[in-house]
Order: structure tokens, then sequence, then C-alpha cells
């Protein structure tokens, strides 16, 4: 022990501290064994998990690794940000490298624009959720690939004009007077929505078979999620906006942990959950860990204020006047592009958000309204919009 510690006092400490000998542990103990058969849900990157309790085996569902044209989306969904680093290259660190890039960039598309067609995000990709949009999405990434690929032919002919300003007016936004049919951001939107509409139909059935008693149910979300930075916090988790979807929202939010540094498995292979089985039990400990160190503030100061956990009120942006968020923005239709839009923004600045999440929330809702069927979801920037084809 080194020379500037109490022994008596360290070991004060590892009495109720320290230990799997500790009162606390044996807290712990108590309360995992008194909740065995609660049912246990939890979520990696890729794949939830649910342990029914009581020693029964888990059920595994992937949502990630599984998502059939998720990469195909995200590569039209990331032409607004990739034209944007071209920008940036040539404007702010004045890298010549951009030229190359940018050539590169319009190779890509091209021969995207060349391999889509309704009939391939009909029969190969051929996601169940967008059943009866094949034609539409099709025509979406068309004139997506074509108006990239026509601002990048004019700044690769005009240095100049491949800058910041004709970025938001000539491209993202639609161009001075609507000259595009319909702006890029919309079309990300629409994307971006699309992937989430997918995962979270999907998900939404899975939760709907098992038959959970949502008022007992208790929920880690393990590991890494996205970026380094980010889903770390309710407001921040697309995969905590799919169980609150999920349960309907009738899951108390007390239940759910974020725990970004718990143990999480791998995808499971042919079936083998032997790795999943066996993180049932330190999972448990983590969450009844947490669980019981909370209930100690009803035991000590009870009379004095609670901790009552809710979902932060989203900032609504509707007035023009509003000039910064720090949350996610309410959305108030399908319509509403400048909510909609500055949650774009806020994906690329803000580093607790998933990219990919910005809109997942609003499709988790309306699923949760439709019934789960993705037929009677509003897909804002694809239903109702008319891309034109063979610009």
């Amino acid at each position: 022990m080194p020379s500037h510690e109490s022994p008596e006092l360290v070991d004060l400490f590892t009495t109720y501290t320290a230990g799997p000998g500790s009162i606390g542990s044996h807290l712990t103990r108590a309360a995992v064994e008194h909740g065995s058969a609660d049912p246990l849900i939890v979520a990696t990157s890729a794949d939830f998990a649910l342990y029914p309790g009581d020693g029964r085996p888990p059920t595994v569902e992937g949502f990630r690794l599984s998502t059939r044209g998720f990469k195909e989306l995200a590569g039209v969904s990331h032409l607004g940000p990739a034209v944007a680093t071209l920008v940036q290259l040539r404007e702010k660190y004045a890298d010549f490298g951009w030229r190359a890039e940018a050539e590169r960039l319009l190779r890509e598309v091209e021969r995207s624009r060349a391999a889509n067609s309704a009939e391939l995000w009909r029969e190969t990709i051929a996601v169940e959720a967008y059943r009866g949009r094949e034609q539409a999405i099709a025509d979406m990434v068309d004139y997506a690939c074509a108006v990239t690929a026509r601002y990048l032919r004019a700044g690769l002919a005009d240095d100049p004009y491949l800058n910041s300003r004709t970025l938001r007016e000539d491209y993202l936004e639609g161009g001075p007077c609507g000259q595009l049919p319909v702006p890029v951001n919309q079309m990300m939107i629409a994307t971006f929505f699309l992937a989430g509409l997918d995962i979270s139909h999907r998900i939404l059935r899975w939760f709907s078979t098992q038959k959970i008693d949502w008022a007992r149910a208790m929920v880690v979300i393990a590991g890494q999620q996205g970026r380094p930075t980010a889903g770390v916090t309710w407001n921040t988790s697309s995969v905590a906006t799919m169980i609150l979807g999920a349960s309907e929202y009738q899951l108390p939010l007390e239940r759910l942990y974020m725990a970004p540094h718990a143990p999480t498995f791998a995808t499971p292979v042919d079936g083998d959950l032997a790795e999943v089985a066996a993180l049932e039990e330190p999972l448990r400990r983590i969450w009844f860990n947490t669980r019981a160190t909370v209930e100690l503030g009803e035991v000590m100061f009870d009379g004095y204020p609670r901790y009552a956990p809710g979902q932060l009120k989203a900032p609504d942006v509707a007035d023009p006047a509003v000039a910064e968020i720090s949350e996610m923005p309410v959305i108030h239709g399908p319509d509403d592009w400048r909510a909609m839009t500055t949650r774009l923004r806020m994906v690329l600045e803000d580093p607790r958000q998933l990219l990919s999440g910005c809109v997942t929330d609003f499709a988790v809702r309306q699923l949760v309204e439709a019934g789960n069927d993705p037929a009677k979801v509003v897909v804002p920037g694809l239903d109702g919009v008319t891309y034109p084809t063979g610009l």
C-alpha cells in the first residue's frame, strides 16, 4: 500500500465500494436475483438480443448488417457532403487535389446512374418496405446523379464556380428561382428516411412477435453506436428511438440505459448463440447495478424533488428568427423542409448525433401510427414528388 494511504480508511472504502465481496456488490446480486424473471433487451451496433428471463434462451435479430439497400442509398445521400468536401478542399485548404477527386466522383456518379433502374430496386435490392416505390426511388437516384454530374462538370470547366455559394444556391437548394425541380436537400432527406423506414419496419415487426411486458422490460444499449462521439443519449440514439417506438412509447425511459462501455457480442454465425447467452449475466448485472444505486435516492432523500427522466422538448424552428438549437427540432409534417434541412445541418455539426439518424424518429412515429405499414407512411422528398429523368 502507498505510504500516503491509511489502511484503515481504505478498508472502509473497499467495504462498500470495491470488489465482489463489497456491500454494494451484495446489493447488486440481490437486485439481479429479484429481477431474474424480467425481460432484458440488449442492443449492439448491429443486433438486438432479447433475454426473456428465468434462464430461457435468448433470441437475436440483426438490423444493420442485414439492411438491404442501405449502402446504395447512403452512396446517394452522401453526394451532398461529398460535393461539399470538394468545395472545402478548393476554397478553404487550396488543395489542388480537389480536381482529381472531383473527376473520380464524377466517374462513379456516372457508373451508378448507368446501373440504376427500377428493376434493380425491385428485383435485386428488393426491400420489402420499399415495395411499390421502386420506380420512384430509381427516378430519384437518376435525378440525383444527373444534377450532381452537371454541377461537377461546371466546376471542372470553371474552377471558381465550385464554391460554397453555388453549392448551396445552385445544387443543394435548387438554384435561383427553383431552376432544379427538386432540391438535393430533399433528396438527402428522402434517402435517410428510407433507410430508417426499412430498419424500423423490420425491428418493430420483430418486437411485436416477442410479447414483451414493457413495464418490466430492462434495456441496455451497449457499445459504440456510429461515430465514437455519437448516440450516447436517449435523444441522439436511433436505436433508442426504435425501441421506444416498438413499445408504442410505453417503455419508461428510466428503464433504458445507454452503456457505451458495456460488453457486446458479435453477430451470431449459423445460429450459434453461445456468446450471446454467455453475456446475459454480466449485462443483467450492469443494468441492476445501475438500477440499485438509482433506487437509493428514494430511500435516502424521500421528500425532496425526484429526478424524472423525460425527452427534452424539441425546439421549433418554424420561427425564422430561431438561429441556434441544441437538440433536434420538431418536424411538423412531411413538408416541413426547414426543420428537416436544419436536422441535416445538425447531424453534421453535433458530434453526439448519428449521421444516418436525422429523421429516423419521424419514420418510427409514422410507422407506429400506421400500424407498421410502410405503404401508409409518407416519405418526405419522395412521395408526391416527381423527379424528372433523362437530364
